[in-house]
């Protein structure tokens, strides 16, 4: 199978794109007003003031359509403007039907779909990182549009639509164990830390937790049947990072969560925290050139995470941490990046299974280190 070429600027598709996609998102969000209690996360609602919503809502939706217009200027083709058109219609339709209702009248669910942490993290998400990806890419032949590329979005789409049931399986470990265990001396005096190095604190005990689950991902057989599932990304990008599978995401987070909740760290400095690890886990796998400077020594940055999806024994098992590098220095297994890249990601010509769902069963069936000749967790 050939791969699809990349996108070029200027020939009216990545604009006929980008307007499909910002209807979605406008379509989406108008489904999720008409269904707040079952498709909207009870923390998010106060922050949803109805002027801003409004205005973001018009914003979006002229910008969907200037994209529209621009596709078909550029390209002389109604196909993506009219799709856009449609839903750009379909949502105005739905919006002034809506009814008026406070945020307090929301009853509150047991279980909702985190439809709206879908449509805000795709959006902030797409666009700090497509125009750096269309911009100042790290590999010019790479298309957003690859092989696998819906696989990735699926990933993304399922993690975020089960955000409460993800959150209640990351804390539930800490809560049974840790609770009433007479730390709130302790906790006391972590909150009252000013926020900053409270907040760089969050940072390294969770990183250091991390750093451990995630090494015996690797070193366990079978742990590593389900973390193979990340590392056979060829085609790396922010989406691609989401490919995680759903064993691992809960493990990992669980155990990262653990001196978090222990510790009693302030709901502000909790809060930055999870905004902190969303934004760096996507930028870590971004298709871009940037090597962001002496940085790289501080920040795990998209060079730094690349060696560890490198195909290349001499990068194996290096750089585990998702925060700071120091901590695989600390335990011996940083990679010196330099200023080189690894020229290819993955498990080489290991024949991985394809899709959500095979991907999703095949680590409870079939140990990856027996499949074809991937290698063994130890070595990678």
């Amino acid at each position: 199978m050939t791969q699809p070429k990349r996108l070029k600027i200027g020939e009216g598709i990545i604009s006929g794109y980008l307007s499909i996609f910002l209807a979605i998102l406008c379509f989406g969000g108008t489904v999720c007003a008409y269904f707040p209690e079952y498709l909207t996360t009870s923390d998010f609602r106060e922050l949803y003031k109805p002027d801003y919503v409004k205005w973001a809502f018009l914003i979006i939706l002229t910008l969907s359509f200037g994209f529209a217009l621009s596709s078909f200027i550029l390209s002389k083709k109604t196909k993506h403007g009219f799709f856009a058109t449609l839903l750009i219609a379909a949502s105005i339709f739905l919006a002034n039907g809506l009814p008026e209702f406070q945020i307090q009248e929301i009853d509150s669910k047991s279980f909702t779909l985190g439809m709206d942490w879908l449509i805000l993290d795709l959006l902030i998400s797409a666009l700090i990182f497509i125009p750096m990806e269309l911009f100042l890419p790290k590999r010019l032949e790479q298309t957003k549009f690859h092989e696998e590329w819906r696989t990735d979005l699926v990933y993304f789409i399922i993690s975020h639509l089960l955000i409460q049931v993800i959150g209640v399986l990351v804390q539930l470990p800490a809560v049974k164990l840790f609770s009433n265990i007479g730390l709130t001396g302790l906790q006391e005096w972590v909150q009252g830390i000013w926020f900053v190095p409270q907040l760089f604190l969050a940072l390294v005990v969770s990183d250091l937790f991390q750093w451990i689950s995630h090494y015996f991902f690797h070193k366990i057989p079978f742990l590593w049947r389900f973390h193979s599932v990340h590392h056979s990304i060829k085609d790396i990008d922010w989406l691609a990072g989401s490919r995680i599978h759903f064993v691992d995401l809960i493990l990992v987070r669980a155990f990262s969560f653990l001196p978090i909740y222990v510790l009693g760290f302030s709901q502000s400095v909790f809060i930055a925290y999870v905004v902190i690890v969303s934004i760096q886990a996507v930028l870590a796998h971004a298709n871009t050139r940037i090597n962001f400077g002496f940085l790289r020594y501080v920040f795990v940055t998209p060079q730094y995470h690349h060696w560890h999806h490198a195909d290349d024994p001499k990068a194996y098992n290096k750089n585990f941490a998702i925060h700071f590098p120091f901590i695989d220095m600390l335990f011996g297994t940083y990679y010196p990046i330099g200023k080189s890249w690894p020229k290819s990601t993955g498990l080489g010509d290991v024949k991985f299974p394809k899709g959500f769902t095979r991907q999703f069963i095949f680590p409870f069936f079939k140990d990856p280190t027996k499949n074809n000749s991937i290698e063994d967790p130890s070595d990678r």
